[in-house]
């Protein structure tokens, strides 16, 4: 019992002096006759600041990680080291949690062996919880691309025929989409203006956001320009097979829902349609015994 109180106490204390920390370096940035001298940085950097020892990866990891969170968008503008700072935190304080429900729920195990348990358990959980909402959001992300790009593909395929340029084009799909397709065409319109060549921009974009059609289109566009080939027909058949692949798809998923419609029916409404048939039935035997 005295070591896991010793434990949680020097956990604790530690989130106690790095919230000093903080705040001591938030006084020193702002003691500037009164006035703020700018922008107090947000709570994952200075997590990631304070943490810094602890969250430095491998440079392979490192890249891995970058990639996933440019795959999920840069939520909040995370690095990988603050990500990583995210895991350790959110692991801290569940394994804090789980000592505390150790010792003070009344358990059929004893405080000494639950604690403990409680502890790794949550800590793990804590742990892993940043990873599977970072998938979560990239799969989120790639629905969005995935259904909204047959409609950008067609708003493309009519701004290059009425004679505007490619990227006029781009332009136009960040101005009618405000989601995750409108963001990786922002991206890549930004990457041009700073000087990276238009197709490398495009390359890079289809291997981040990993949606099939939306590398199959780019590689088009690649080859297209490559070629001499005049993109408008191009675009025009990367269109019509966008939306011929969708309708496959959706007349697929429901020619499957009747088949997923099994298992609910069979758990669900079956019991009970029986328990409605036989239960008077089994109410007027049980009296008969009687």
């Amino acid at each position: 019992m005295i070591p896991i109180a010793l434990g949680a106490g020097a956990v604790c204390a530690a989130i106690v002096v790095a919230y000093f920390i903080a705040l001591d370096q938030y006084r020193a940035a702002t003691a500037n006759g009164g006035h703020v001298a700018g922008p107090p940085r947000p709570f994952v950097k200075q997590l990631e600041s304070m943490l810094r020892p602890v969250s430095r990866l491998p440079a392979r990891t490192a890249i891995q990680v970058r990639h996933r969170l440019s795959q999920a968008g840069n939520p909040g503008g995370l690095t990988p080291a603050g990500f990583q700072a995210v895991r350790y935190s959110l692991a801290a304080l569940a394994a804090i949690a789980g000592l505390a429900l150790g010792l003070l729920l009344p358990l059929s195990l004893p405080p000494i062996v639950a604690a403990p348990f409680y502890g790794a358990l949550l800590a793990v959980l804590g742990f892993l919880a940043p990873g599977i909402w970072l998938g979560q959001r990239i799969a989120q992300r790639r629905r969005q691309i995935q259904r909204s790009l047959a409609e950008a593909t067609d708003l493309l395929t009519l701004v290059v025929e009425s004679g505007m340029s490619l990227d006029e084009g781009l332009l136009s799909i960040t101005e009618r989409f405000h989601n995750a397709l409108g963001d990786e065409i922002g991206k890549v319109l930004r990457e041009i203006r700073l000087g990276r060549p238009r197709m490398a921009a495009l390359e890079h974009m289809a291997v981040t956001a990993g949606v099939p059609d939306l590398h199959h289109l780019v590689e088009s566009i690649v080859q297209s320009d490559q070629m001499g080939v005049p993109i408008a027909r191009l675009l025009r058949v990367q269109a019509t097979e966008m939306r011929r692949r969708q309708r496959q798809s959706a007349q697929e998923r429901a020619a499957q829902a009747s088949s997923r419609m099994v298992f609910p029916m069979v758990g669900c409404i079956f019991p009970v349609l029986w328990i409605v048939l036989l239960g008077p039935a089994i109410i007027q035997v049980l009296k008969s015994l009687r």
